[in-house]
This record gives structure tokens, sequence and C-alpha cells, in this order.
């Protein structure tokens, strides 16, 4: 009997890699092209399309206290502006490029990254990354 237990405990964990990733990881993710994201205090709005040939962020929405904000730190017009810029391809799902922070009207290196379906992660790094901030923005519907 413990050989048995043994043997199947043995078939379980070899077995378990493969299941555990996706079969293709290594494989590029296609970005959600067209595709609308809020950010976690539901404030802005934001479309992710193609830009040339990269990917952008554009905002398409935001609500009055986000537009204020915005205009205080000398950014006018909140929507229309592009605040994810010249992304492009850094992995399966990911995206680096440039984030514009409307509020303080600066740019910072950064990226996007898509962690399912419904879930785009925004992150901006400064100090060559040593210092980064990120928001997790959910899939308009």
């Amino acid at each position: 009997m413990h050989s048995l237990v043994s043997k199947l405990l043995a078939l379980a964990l070899v077995a378990l890699p493969a299941t555990a990733a996706p079969a293709f990881a290594d494989e590029p993710v296609p970005p959600p092209i067209a595709t609308e994201w809020r950010n976690p205090g539901n404030s802005v709005h934001v479309r992710i399309d193609k830009c040339e040939e990269r990917l952008c962020g554009t905002v398409t929405w935001a609500n009055a206290k986000a537009q204020a904000d915005a205009r205080k730190g000398g950014t006018e017009n909140l929507v229309g502006t592009r605040l994810f810029r010249d992304l492009e391809p850094a992995g399966s799902g990911k995206w680096r490029g440039k984030v514009f922070v409307p509020d303080i009207r600066k740019t910072f290196s950064g990226t996007i990254s898509f962690t399912d379906p419904e879930t785009m992660v925004g992150k901006g790094c400064v100090l060559f990354g040593v210092i980064c901030k990120s928001q997790a923005w959910k899939r308009v519907r």
C-alpha cells in the first residue's frame, strides 16, 4: 500500500507543472484592442487602441473631480488625453512605454499588463524603476 501511495504522489508531482501553466505561456498575448477600462475609483475611463505601430490609452470619460484635479495640475482637457503612450511588447501580456499623470503634467516610464480578460494593471516608475506605483483597472462592460 505504501509503495502505491508513493507512486501516486510522485505521479501527481510530475503532472503538476504541466497542468499549472498554460501550454503556450511563452507566446505573446495579443492586447485587447478597442477596449475600455476604468481606474479603481471609477473616476477615469481609458480606451486601449493601436496608435500607429504601438498601443496607447486615451481618456474617454472622467468625472468632475478628476477633471478638476487635472486642470489644477495644468491639464486643461482630461478627456482626450493619452495616459498610456508608445507602448511596445515587453513579454507575454505586457507592454512597456510611457505613462502620463495629468494631475502633475509629468510622464514616467511604465507598463501595462493584462493579468486576465477583466484586469489591466498600469504601472509607472521613477528613479530607474526604484519607486513605482501601480493600479488595477477593470474592463468597462
